[in-house]
């Protein structure tokens, strides 16, 4: 070792200078250090901030995608049951009313050709009872009887011409 780099005892005024100069340099350095450090943390703070924000953001953005992915399989859910539904409506319950509804005009078309025929018969059998009641009314004429003529407002009960 040269007797350079060793430090003496009771050092001179001289080597004190130079070891506070060393030591001025070292302070500067470590000030630098310490400053240079400090930004450092400050700026990997602020980016821990800023992923920690980005992880928030993106957890919020995941529970939305999950809740639409949720709301997505209930409104397919829905979306089967309708066409279930529309399929039913489609292939059994309107045939059913149609067939129903077949079923209803063929009865009022029975129905009215049979009022139809009652009509028929009715008018028969008071033209018939009219042309006997001429008949008879020509005969008394004959025999000289006159009878009065029918009032129309008495209370009379119809008979019914189509049981006889």
């Amino acid at each position: 070792m040269s007797g350079k780099d060793r430090i003496q005892i009771f050092p001179s005024r001289m080597a004190q200078i130079i070891m506070k100069a060393r030591f001025k340099g070292a302070q500067t350095g470590r000030n630098l250090l310490k400053k240079k450090s400090d930004a450092l943390t400050l700026r990997f703070r602020q980016i821990l901030k800023k992923i920690i924000e980005t992880k928030m953001l993106m957890v919020e953005l995941l529970v939305e995608l999950a809740s639409l992915q949720i709301s997505f399989v209930t409104l397919d859910e829905a979306i089967k049951i309708i066409n279930r539904c529309v399929h039913a409506i489609e292939h059994v319950i309107i045939p059913r009313i149609e067939g129903t509804l077949a079923y209803i005009i063929t009865e009022l078309d029975k129905r009215a050709r049979e009022e139809f025929c009652r009509l028929k018969k009715i008018q028969k059998k008071k033209k018939i009872l009219k042309e006997k009641c001429e008949k008879d009314l020509e005969q008394q004429r004959a025999a000289r009887e006159v009878m009065e003529p029918a009032n129309l407002l008495a209370e009379e009960e119809d008979k019914d011409l189509l049981f006889e």
